[in-house]
């Protein structure tokens, strides 16, 4: 078993993190991320569907209080809407520095 590589999932050159519905868009070295909470889903056949998700992009600043972390933030219908639109928001605030 200790040969058996793990690689990390990525999205545009992103890694992501899932912590039951929470998912964590980005790296905790820069200084935004994006957190997709899902809010509801809906089975579809043998799957679970995202049907609502909350979207907030974040500073990743220890020292500041979590809701004061929260910079944008959004709700979707869909995990696709909302990986798009915080890939976006991310993409903006890391190259605005």
């Amino acid at each position: 078993m200790a040969d058996k590589k793990t690689f990390p999932l990525v999205y545009k050159g992103r890694p992501l993190r899932r912590k039951d519905n929470l998912i964590y868009y980005g790296s905790m070295a820069d200084k935004y991320i994006v957190v997709l909470q899902i809010l509801s889903s809906e089975k579809e056949k043998d799957l679970s569907v995202a049907t609502k998700v909350s979207v907030q992009l974040q500073l990743t600043d220890p020292d500041l209080k979590s809701r004061d972390r929260v910079v944008k933030k959004s709700e979707k219908d869909s995990l696709y809407a909302a990986m798009d639109v915080g890939s976006i928001w991310l993409e903006r605030a890391l190259s605005s520095k």
